[in-house]
């Protein structure tokens, strides 16, 4: 016998995004996450390049002693890629993606890892979380200024330290691990853990097959608002037979399976030169084709009327006598329905009424910052309200621009603004506003930190 894996995987564009920035990827010896980042449809485009560039060692194996020098490569590619999309359109600077993967080596499992996409490993009913954020709540918790439970409500905890934008380099996180039969892995992207509780993934982790898991982890998310796009990906490791004894090898008899913009043929149009892996299987919320629709039995043919029939004048009478009866008596019913619905939709307008005072009340006490315009050529400006939209409303107004152009921040401020920032009031909202301005200025400077536009790599 030989240890291989069985894997599933989905992604949703949630209840709040326009569209899915996330990509993901599952074959017999790779399995990855990718969230992207950066707005103008520019996320999608890096989450797609980062499943397309590593997938690439699921078809080209490297050595098993050069798999974790391999996987880091496959990371500055990454980087590589989305910099030569950026050159050639440069309103899209500004854009990145997470990525974490694992790749499967037969009896033991290598991590690569950037970003706040998570990888977990279930085994013996325990859940480990494999990689470790890099956020800036995550320093804050590392250094012991935050409890984890604070973190997950911190207003900055979007916030990345370390993602592949195509203009600074990134070392990722690389590790090698054992692998056993009965082991289950989960990697997700922050749609998931930034919703549901690690004890809760556990306890959909515990149960099913990897299908069964997927969708109830993606569906949990969904009953939780998905304020981001969503996506899972579940391996179980099982014994197999073994063709040749001695030998491990990779059961390649399973289909990869590409979801998210990774998978969408709009995006990979948008990518010409980049090689993406083969999807034999399709997404479970993008099918190939609808299922068929059962629409019952035909009609019955009706009973022909023979018109020459007499009818004695007395019966005629009583019958028409009876269907007049029976006429009032449903004009009767009918006005009692008309009362009775007349009745529950003026209850149902008084709620909707209700409910709206309410809503553009609660909606007036929220506030946000984010940006005004495209991405790459947009101002940081303050909202109230929400972000999103409901049945095409608006769930937010512009209270005003700072004026403040968002390419002069940091990329990873320009992240975060392209995402939105919560502010607790208006008062608070002015602040990060200032903040934001301070680190730009910071930028304009001789001396730039590391992160702002046009830094040196």
């Amino acid at each position: 016998m030989s240890l291989n894996l069985r894997y599933a995987a989905r992604s949703d564009v949630g209840l709040i995004r326009e569209g899915n920035e996330d990509s993901g990827y599952a074959g017999p010896a790779l399995l990855m996450v990718a969230d992207g980042m950066g707005g103008h449809a520019a996320g999608e485009l890096a989450s797609a390049i980062a499943v397309a560039t590593v997938a690439d060692l699921d078809v080209h194996p490297p050595d098993e002693g050069t798999v974790l020098s391999a996987l880091g490569e496959s990371i500055a590619d990454v980087g590589d890629g989305i910099a030569d999309v950026i050159d050639t359109e440069p309103d899209l600077t500004g854009m990145g993606t997470t990525v974490t993967g694992l790749y499967w080596l037969g009896t033991r499992i290598a991590i690569v890892h950037v970003g706040d996409s998570r990888a977990y490993l279930l085994r013996d009913d325990e859940l480990q979380q494999l990689t470790h954020d890099h956020t800036y709540v995550q320093t804050l918790v590392d250094a012991g200024r935050i409890t984890e439970e604070e973190a997950t409500i911190h207003p900055r905890r979007s916030l990345l330290m370390r993602a592949l934008d195509g203009m600074n380099p990134v070392e990722a996180d690389l590790s090698l691990r054992e692998a056993r039969a009965g082991d289950r892995y989960m990697l997700c992207t922050d749609g998931l853990s930034g919703v549901v509780t690690a004890d809760e993934i556990a306890a959909h982790l515990r149960q099913g097959d990897p299908t069964g898991a997927v969708t109830r982890l993606v569906d949990l998310a969904l009953e939780r608002g998905a304020p981001d796009n969503v996506t899972v990906v579940v391996a179980d490791v099982v014994d197999v037979p073994q063709a040749a004894q001695g030998v491990a090898e990779v059961d390649r008899t399973y289909a990869p399976v590409v979801v998210g913009a990774a998978g969408e043929p709009r995006v990979r149009l948008r990518l010409p030169s980049v090689r993406f892996p083969d999807d034999a299987q399709p997404d479970p919320d993008r099918p190939d084709r609808p299922l068929p629709v059962d629409s019952g039995p035909p009609t019955a043919p009706q009973p022909l009327i023979d018109a020459e029939i007499v009818v004695p004048a007395a019966e005629a009478a009583r019958r028409r006598a009876r269907e007049e009866a029976e006429e009032e008596e449903q004009q009767g019913r009918r006005r009692k329905l008309w009362w009775s619905v007349g009745g529950i939709a003026a209850a149902v307008v008084a709620l909707l009424v209700a409910g709206t005072l309410v809503a553009s009340s609660w909606l007036s006490t929220q506030w946000y910052v984010a940006v005004n315009g495209s991405a790459g050529t947009g101002t940081v400006a303050v909202y109230q309200g929400i972000q999103g939209s409901l049945l095409n409303y608006p769930l937010s107004s512009l209270q005003y621009d700072s004026g403040l152009q968002v390419g002069t921040l940091p990329f990873f401020d320009q992240e975060l603004v392209s995402k939105g920032i919560p502010a607790a009031d208006e008062a608070d909202a002015q602040r990060i506003v200032t903040e934001l301005q301070g680190r730009a200025d910071d930028c304009a400077t001789l001396m730039p930190p590391s992160g702002c536009p046009g830094e040196p790599t």
